[in-house]
């Protein structure tokens, strides 16, 4: 089959069209004075905004379920108040404006943002040795029908797409 000059002249153009609109999308997109200096981030901070929302409600959803199947007594009721409000806290301190954190690290030096980073990281401990200690003693009021639940409710697994484990509950 033989190419004539006229459909290669096509293809030619069209491809020189092509390449040249995403150059003048990528030149006008870094030229905007009104987009933000970090467009990505921008949105990353609005996904992570809607993640964090989405998994609240899934995470109340989650523990709703397993209180309903832990079909708990009574007098195990203050253990799983005190356990749900830890699991609860541990969520609210995901909650950070990283803008923010990386804005006030940008204006320390290299010690000084270690020792910030330190200072987060025995935050971030203390919070889960307090959940730790909670769970425990929430996880002693069960009775072994209910400690069996509660282990094949809360056993990790992969989740499909993931790269670390997600806890199941």
């Amino acid at each position: 089959m033989k190419l004539s000059t006229t459909s290669f002249a096509k293809r030619a153009l069209m491809v020189a069209l092509f390449a040249g609109g995403g150059m003048l999308a990528t030149a006008s997109i870094a030229m905007n004075p009104a987009a933000p200096a970090n467009n990505c981030e921008a949105r990353q901070g609005q996904k992570v905004q809607k993640d964090s929302a989405k998994w609240r409600e899934q995470r109340a959803a989650h523990l709703a379920e397993l209180k309903a199947q832990l079909k708990l007594k009574p007098e195990q009721e203050a253990a799983w108040q005190a356990f749900s409000g830890a699991v609860e806290s541990g969520a609210r301190g995901r909650n950070m404006d990283r803008q923010a954190m990386r804005d006030e690290f940008a204006k320390l030096n290299t010690p000084q943002r270690l020792d910030k980073m330190l200072a987060k990281s025995e935050v971030r401990r203390d919070r889960m040795l307090q959940r730790v200690e909670t769970t425990k003693a929430f996880y002693a009021e069960l009775t072994p029908e209910q400690q069996s639940v509660f282990d094949s409710r809360t056993r990790m697994k992969r989740h499909p797409g993931h790269k670390h484990q997600r806890m199941q509950s």
